[in-house]
């Protein structure tokens, strides 16, 4: 059953987005880009999925496909009878099957680092490692600075996961990892035509540029990938000001 997501609107633009958060936060993961975006073209809806934020110690199944009905769920809600949106790593792969669900509703997706519709391929000690960042705080401190080239101030890194531990769960964190790292939807979404914006950072490791265009650049007929040559995996805190230069241009290119 779909669940009223805890959300932040801002602007009153005529342009309805969500902006979906990843692993790691909950809707302040937009908090350093909320300054600089175009509120006139847009109305942006920053949501806390299952888990995390207001909607922490919420039930669920705590998977993408869930994730994705919520949000389906919230547009109705807000009256937003169509409405593009982005997301942020695991919330990447939210969005994704959000346009497996109502494709026709989506103007326009747009991938921060995002997860690909296929999820991924972890070896065992991959897996063991991702696992274990429910309950090891160094272990999501060595994820989020290997997956930012490994050159972040210590203090930003400790101010990273003091917000994740403070605004997640650690059983709901723990069982998203199951569903955007596990499961291969990318069959729904293979052939798509909705406009398609990913970016990349050129310091992160695992979801660059390559792994993206052999994903996401295939399987979207409208894609696009850009690569941010100063950002790692967390564009929005990183490279701020050019995320919002480069979403915001795709966004509006084509007014509906």
């Amino acid at each position: 059953m779909a669940f009223p997501l805890p959300h932040t609107l801002l602007g009153s633009g005529p342009h309805k987005v969500f902006a979906v958060h990843g692993w790691f936060a909950d809707r302040d993961a937009y908090a350093a880009v909320g300054a600089d975006l175009d509120l006139e073209s847009f109305t942006y809806a920053l949501v806390d999925l299952r888990g995390y934020g207001e909607a922490r110690g919420e039930a669920g199944a705590y998977t993408t496909q869930e994730g994705a009905a919520d949000l389906v769920a919230l547009a109705d809600r807000l009256g937003w009878d169509r409405f593009s949106v982005i997301g942020h790593s695991m919330g990447g792969a939210v969005a994704q099957r959000v346009v497996a669900v109502v494709p026709e509703r989506v103007r326009r997706l747009v991938g921060v680092s995002p997860v690909p519709a296929s999820g991924l391929s972890p070896t065992p000690e991959q897996w063991a490692y991702f696992s274990s960042a429910a309950e090891l705080t160094d272990v999501r401190r060595g994820i989020i600075d290997t997956t930012t080239g490994g050159n972040r101030p210590a203090a930003w890194l400790d101010r990273m996961v003091r917000r994740s531990l403070d605004r997640s769960d650690p059983k709901a964190f723990r069982a998203w990892l199951d569903s955007w790292a596990r499961e291969d939807f990318h069959t729904e979404v293979d052939g798509s035509t909705v406009p398609a914006l990913a970016v990349v950072g050129a310091l992160d490791p695992v979801l660059g540029a390559e792994l993206t265009r052999q994903t996401w650049g295939r399987w979207f007929v409208r894609a696009e990938v850009v690569e941010l040559a100063a950002a790692g995996h967390y564009a929005m805190d990183e490279t701020p000001l050019e995320l919002v230069r480069v979403v915001e241009d795709f966004l509006r290119a084509e007014q509906l």
